[in-house]
């Protein structure tokens, strides 16, 4: 089979990287890829965006399935545009895609069909969502509506912050048109789990827990990120605690997605707070997450084309997902002054001294006059296989010391493991 995966970073590459482990497949492509991605797929020059000529190349090449990373093609409706052509695209439909594009209509669906997630307040007016923090207690969270590439998520500790939250969205226009509207929503405690699940026609079915690292600096401080470590499993996700999660929650979305006339098809990415109330909803995504693709894949022992194509037909079943009991853990590097400002370019050496048991993940690089160079905040995620977290960690962070680039920053507490509940 020939297979297009769209999309630049490395959720791509590990799609591309675990695709290229299927006897079924014959040719990857990835549009537009990274430096990474040439290892094992061929690059195309085309922007995940440009609905047109992604439709027009997978018609050319008789693409036999297309999987989509990003969310911004599936917000603006790629797949019906693909399944419009008769093509085989893995990822939910438009009006499924709506739960990750916009943050109100998600929070609507939670709320109107009973799954846990924080208080909450819409606003359409500065001047409405400034009064409003007289009226609360303090941290808070200040959503923007729309798409920000995981960074439209401001904690607030006191008014000031909130002001100036408030004002970053609404008028400085950080994120353009997705900050047209807004979310005060309560601050949740806990430790924060992601749990990405396979839907097929709404039927929802999970995969192996992750914990996600959000904010740039170690102990969890400075501003949130798309994501700068993750490890798989999380060990606070027990028998017990998934059981609470499908009685709670799963079982409700279900319900929810077949109310509203969803026939979803793809990946659910749940994001969950564990507070001392029980699971709690903080989001949803409607693609794989990134870093967690990259520490959940590794341990998907089952042939990933089968259970795309099984998802995308009905036929997906709990046994189709088979797991290494191994620890994976991934850590991002990246640029300095990522997620705010940072320069691309810099010449990236000693990727041919790593441990044969490192993979690396790309997630922004290039090759420019035959070099591997950076092209983005987050750069390269260095992952490992473990019988143990610990062992894994260890591997880990002593291969990053062989990596070097002008302004490289990494977290050294990925997988330190905390108890916040």
């Amino acid at each position: 089979m020939k297979v297009l995966v769209i999309g630049s970073g490395g959720r791509e590459h590990a799609l591309c990287y675990k695709l290229s482990k299927s006897s079924r497949v014959s040719k990857i492509y990835c549009a537009p890829g990274n430096g990474g991605t040439l290892q094992v797929a061929e690059n195309v020059n085309i922007n995940p965006k440009d609905t047109d000529l992604l439709l027009d190349f997978a018609l050319s090449k008789s693409i036999d399935l297309t999987i989509v990373g990003p969310e911004d093609p599936l917000v603006n409706g790629i797949v019906d545009r693909f399944n419009e052509n008769g093509l085989k695209i893995f990822g939910p439909e438009k009006k499924s895609a709506v739960l990750e594009g916009s943050k109100i209509i998600s929070k609507e669906f939670m709320e109107k069909y009973n799954i846990p997630t924080g208080k909450y307040r819409v606003f359409k007016d500065v001047n409405d969502a400034i009064n409003f923090l007289d009226e609360i207690s303090y941290p808070i969270v200040v959503k923007a509506d729309g798409l920000c590439a995981g960074k439209g998520v401001i904690i607030c500790k006191n008014k000031d912050e909130g002001i100036k939250a408030i004002e970053k969205i609404m008028i400085d226009k950080k994120f353009g048109s997705s900050g047209e509207q807004i979310i005060i929503e309560e601050f949740l405690e806990g430790e924060e789990t992601s749990l990405l699940c396979f839907v097929s026609q709404n039927n929802i079915f999970p995969m192996e827990s992750a914990r996600d690292y959000k904010k740039i600096f170690e102990g969890d401080k400075g501003p949130n990120t798309g994501g700068v470590g993750c490890f798989s499993p999380n060990p606070i996700m027990t028998y017990k605690l998934k059981k609470e999660i499908e009685n709670t929650i799963l079982k409700n979305i279900k319900i929810g997605l077949k109310n509203e006339g969803m026939n979803f098809k793809g990946i659910l990415f749940i994001g969950l707070m564990l507070t001392k109330k029980g699971p709690q909803v903080l989001e949803f995504n409607v693609r794989f997450g990134d870093p967690e693709t990259e520490v959940v894949l590794p341990r998907l022992e089952s042939d990933i084309l089968d259970i795309l194509e099984k998802t995308m037909d009905g036929s997906l079943k709990s046994e189709d997902l088979k797991w290494t009991n191994k620890e994976c853990i991934t850590v991002v590097i990246t640029s300095e002054g990522y997620p705010e400002e940072y320069k691309k370019g810099k010449e990236i050496n000693g990727l041919e001294n790593l441990d044969k048991d490192i993979i690396v993940f790309h997630n922004g690089t290039k090759v420019e006059d035959g070099k591997l160079v950076t092209n983005g905040g987050r750069v390269m995620s260095i992952t490992c296989l473990g019988n143990t977290l610990e062992e894994a960690k260890k591997t880990v962070y002593r291969n990053i010391d062989k990596i070097k680039f002008d302004g490289m920053c990494y977290r050294k507490d990925i997988g330190i493991i905390e108890n916040n509940i």
